[in-house]
């Protein structure tokens, strides 16, 4: 068995599960989400936790259980306390304005670049040069901000780009005469 999915995800109050045969939702104060199953992971709601396991005794199965298990983890932390992402812009003239669900940015180009988000992702601009995106599905989150961040991602020599606030750029040296 796997031992991600030996621990069970405590479902906190004021979020709801509901388990059947082809998918598990989870609603909460932030949001709803639905995560299709399939049939090798056994799902059980035991009091105010949910236990996986594996229902069939292949390398498949028990691989499959801990991912699941940390699938639902994510949702039950998504609806309930969310997730966000925060990126910085480095560079002179970089700018991000947030308009609804239109990210206008202003990266260097011959052109603003208007990025749609997806559904249940909302953005921030505290200031011109941050970008915090926040919602309760951490795989969109996550993939918002590397389609963000591939605009113009970081390069090596100055720093400039689109960066995730926790990043490190490794500055290279310049070549000398």
């Amino acid at each position: 068995m796997s031992r991600v999915a030996k621990n069970p995800v405590a479902v906190p109050a004021g979020v709801t599960v509901a388990i059947t045969a082809s998918q598990i939702e989870v609603k909460g104060p932030l949001g709803n989400l639905v995560q299709p199953l399939t049939g090798v992971v056994k799902v059980e709601q035991v009091g105010s936790d949910l236990v996986f396991a594996a229902s069939e005794e292949t390398k498949h199965s028990r691989a499959m259980s801990g991912t699941l298990r940390a699938l639902v983890a994510n949702m039950v932390k998504g609806v309930s306390a969310g997730f966000e992402k925060k990126l910085q812009l480095v560079g002179v003239g970089y700018r991000a304005a947030a308009a609804g669900d239109v990210l206008n940015l202003t990266l260097g180009f011959s052109h603003p670049v208007a990025y749609k988000l997806p559904q249940g992702v909302k953005a921030e601009t505290p200031s011109q040069s941050e970008i915090i995106l926040k919602g309760a599905n951490k795989q969109s989150i996550g993939q918002a901000a590397a389609e963000i961040r591939a605009y113009r991602s970081p390069e090596p020599y100055k720093g400039k780009g689109v960066r995730y606030a926790d990043e490190v750029v490794v500055i290279k040296e310049t070549k000398k005469k």
